[in-house]
């Protein structure tokens, strides 16, 4: 089987992400994608794979979402963009930030940021693994059996219809 374009994999792990992170916060929190967001350490405008906003997020004066009401970001790994916008996330106090990683099946659970741009903590969990993710006080559950790989079919057995 030929290599999957990276922006397949990419759409099937933020939708099957979203989809997930959706039914379980009906209500209190927000699931968005590709939302410009204000950071502020940020160099420039940040459009997250994927943000969970807080319950009581709102526009900022330039019509955009805060970093303070973001309760974590998950991003498909693309090389040259994960540490930029790791420490990002860190210096503007994200308290989770998830980093998939389609091509060594494996997801990196980011807590604990530090002002200085890192975070305290890291736990890689292999794709088949579930992530268990504290979120604004409570946990979510993440299934990552269904994210695809280089070597997958995104769209086969994903929850994917088919066009």
């Amino acid at each position: 089987m030929p290599e999957v374009p990276y922006d397949e994999l990419r759409w099937a792990i933020v939708f099957g992400a979203a989809v997930q992170l959706g039914e379980q916060l009906v209500g209190p929190g927000r699931v968005l994608s590709g939302v410009v967001i204000d950071f502020p350490a940020a160099p420039g405008p940040i459009a997250p794979d994927l943000a969970v906003l807080d319950p009581g997020a709102g526009r900022g004066p330039r019509g955009r979402y805060r970093a303070a009401d973001v309760e974590a970001v998950l991003e498909v790994a693309h090389p040259g963009r994960d540490h930029a916008w790791t420490m990002a996330c860190a210096e503007s106090a994200v308290p989770l930030y998830v980093v998939v990683d389609p091509a060594a099946a494996v997801c990196t659970v980011h807590t604990a940021p530090d002002a200085g741009g890192v975070y305290r903590e890291a736990e890689r969990v292999p794709f088949g693994n579930d992530l268990f993710l504290p979120l604004g006080g409570r946990t979510v559950v993440l299934r990552t059996d269904d994210f695809p790989t280089p070597g997958t079919d995104p769209g086969v057995g994903r929850g994917i219809v088919d066009g």
